[in-house]
């Protein structure tokens, strides 16, 4: 679990390189700084509240599920690191895996706002986000709360809805109440596309997200159980591989081009589709829930591009549309299909829609007190010299 942790952590690196791969060279400095600082902030804030409204402790006897709080802090007795807290992994094994998953919940959102949120007040809201309205939601499912005492416990294995999901519904959020970049759409309607300046390390942010899944799904079982390990990385391994080819196929079909960056999201959304029931899906599940998933974000890429939703990166559709589809795979494929499995499923979708409520309203408090949006000018020059006074390639330019 430690070595999976280790892995989940190179996933920050991921995000970071795909973001800047994906965006302009003029923005870099911004997003980098911003994939520097949120694994920071969600590990200090998971220490301080974090972890314990993810898992509060619930008991039978409470009133309700939905809400407790275990204090601030993290400290344990010593029975919290022999085999009496859990067989094979301690408390502080528990809270360092736990946080760096709740790091990565910001970094989505991070992505779908690119390129003219304002630094200060994205980092206000990630702390919120990350802080509160990510652990809260969390314990519904994996804290024991109400989402699990469901009469057919609504099924996420590594977070399909917990943590992707939800980062997905934030991204939305920010983006509806920000606008679309300068210039993306022209008033004919007509879409501009700004495209972004490294494909390369879009190629490596990919890659890295692929090789840190083995730690987000693999050691989401909790154990190093060699047949459940074992299976749930090769689901995961096919789906991503599915997820890369159908979205190569469809956006040739599509855009009569084969298109490297709706190939690179089809990896991701491959892996985001098998993640809630990576250990419950025979190999061939795997393979259809990631091919659907290679599908479904390329459609979902030109359609919200269709209705204006301007997403530099693809994150919503990744990460919103495909983590909702992979919560979903779960009542139709696999071990756990089923009519009461499926209505459980769609419970827990509901569910995770109010975080689209809370990121709104933070979003929106947070744009009358701060300000949501660089102006125009700084938008244009780029963020790096805006917002950091850098420029993050040194190029002198030829005369």
């Amino acid at each position: 679990m430690m070595l999976c942790t280790g892995l989940v952590f190179i996933m920050h690196l991921g995000f970071a390189t795909v973001e800047t791969g994906l965006t302009q060279s003029k923005n870099t400095v911004n997003i980098l700084f911003k994939n520097t600082l949120i694994p920071c902030i969600g590990l200090l804030t998971y220490m301080l509240c974090g972890f314990n409204l993810m898992y509060p402790g619930f008991e039978d006897g409470d009133s309700q599920f939905w809400f407790k709080f275990a204090g601030m802090g993290i400290s344990t007795d010593e029975a919290g690191v022999t085999s009496a807290y859990n067989v094979g992994y301690t408390y502080w094994t528990d809270f360092l895996f736990q946080a760096m998953f709740a790091a990565t919940c910001a970094t989505i959102v991070s992505g779908s706002v690119a390129e003219r949120i304002k630094l200060s007040t994205f980092m206000v809201f990630s702390l919120i986000y990350v802080a509160i309205v990510y652990p809260v939601a969390g314990s519904w499912k994996w804290g024991n709360g109400w989402l699990n005492r469901l009469e057919t416990p609504f099924y996420d294995f590594a977070g399909s809805s917990l943590v992707h999901s939800v980062g997905g519904w934030g991204a939305l959020a920010g983006v509806l109440l920000l606008g679309p970049r300068l210039g993306k759409y022209a008033a004919d309607g007509k879409i501009k596309p700004i495209l972004g300046h490294s494909m390369p390390l879009a190629t490596i942010g990919v890659f890295l997200l692929w090789l840190g899944w083995f730690g987000f799904n693999g050691g989401s079982v909790l154990s190093a159980d060699p047949a459940l390990v074992s299976l749930t990385l090769v689901t995961t391994c096919l789906a991503a591989a599915a997820g890369g080819v159908g979205a190569a196929l469809v956006s040739t079909i599509i855009l009569k081009k084969p298109d490297l960056s709706m190939a690179l999201n089809g990896i991701l959304a491959g892996l985001v589709g098998i993640t809630a029931g990576a250990d419950q899906m025979s190999p061939v599940d795997s393979i259809v829930i990631g091919a659907i998933a290679g599908a479904i974000v390329v459609i979902s890429v030109i359609f919200l591009d269709k209705i204006k939703i301007d997403d530099p990166v693809g994150a919503i559709s990744v990460h919103l549309v495909c983590g909702i589809f992979g919560t979903l795979a779960v009542g139709i494929w696999g071990a756990k299909a089923g009519s009461a499995q499926l209505m459980s499923q769609l419970t827990g979708v509901a569910a995770y829609a109010l975080t689209f409520v809370a990121a709104f309203v933070i979003f929106f408090v947070l744009k009358l007190i701060m300000g949501l949006r660089v102006s125009p000018e700084e938008e244009s020059e780029g963020l790096d010299i805006g917002e950091h006074g850098a420029a993050a390639y040194n190029i002198t330019p030829n005369h």
